[in-house]
């Protein structure tokens, strides 16, 4: 097993059966000790939450495999944090697929002359560039196709996927009598070409709403992982 990256929440591991092998951290975005989905940095640790992440997106991988959405999922070891997942190409050095229900967070920094905290979005999908250099820079359809880094079609075919991927899972936190406002998505290109969901869908990809306020990480993995 070899290391081939190390990320902010997650180290990424070669397998010799041409799998990968991801292992989750404790570690969580933000800044300022605040947790943000958003963030472009590192910016709290909190003991057990990188298995409980784990725990939440094996949950979420199989719910959607169910639903018959292909995904980079293949099996994964909760007691040593992992999760192995098929080989799959990024989308350029890295795109981020955001899909928001409610205005909050960078949306409500960049729109805030036209909405208000909470506003409904109706399933906007956005995406941005993985650049931290450049505070992770918004990109329109046609930018990703100038840029070369996906076709028109293959965005539409995401766009698709993400927000049917979000209403299985604001359907399954409504159930808990909880509110999804957004949720940060990825997606890759496995050996054949195929456009699939890749990372990982926990409590550190969305913002969720309780009684009106955001819920902090350990309480929403709880939530989910409850029954």
């Amino acid at each position: 097993m070899k290391k081939v990256y190390e990320g902010k929440t997650k180290d990424v591991f070669a397998l010799e059966n041409g799998a990968y092998r991801l292992k989750f951290k404790d570690d969580v975005t933000g800044e300022n000790g605040v947790f943000d989905p958003g963030a472009n940095t590192v910016g709290l640790s909190i003991e057990g939450i990188g298995k409980g992440n784990l725990m939440v997106s094996v949950k979420f991988f199989e719910m959607l495999n169910n639903a018959g959405i292909e995904s980079h999922y293949i099996t994964a070891d909760i007691e040593n944090g992992t999760m192995d997942v098929k080989a799959a190409k990024a989308f350029g050095k890295g795109l981020e697929i955001i899909c928001r229900y409610k205005a909050v967070g960078s949306f409500l920094r960049r729109y805030g002359a036209y909405v208000n905290e909470g506003d409904k979005l109706n399933a906007y999908v956005e995406a941005t560039l993985k650049d931290d250099g450049r505070g992770d820079p918004l990109v329109t359809a046609e930018g990703l196709e100038a840029l070369d880094i996906m076709s028109i079609a293959q965005f539409a075919e995401i766009k698709t996927s993400t927000q049917k991927i979000t209403a299985l899972i604001s359907d399954m936190l409504q159930k808990k009598g909880l509110e999804l406002y957004d949720i940060k998505l990825e997606f890759g290109i496995d050996n054949a070409g195929n456009v699939m969901l890749i990372d990982e869908i926990s409590s550190g990809n969305m913002r969720v709403y309780k009684a009106g306020k955001v819920m902090d990480p350990l309480d929403l993995t709880a939530a989910m992982l409850s029954e």
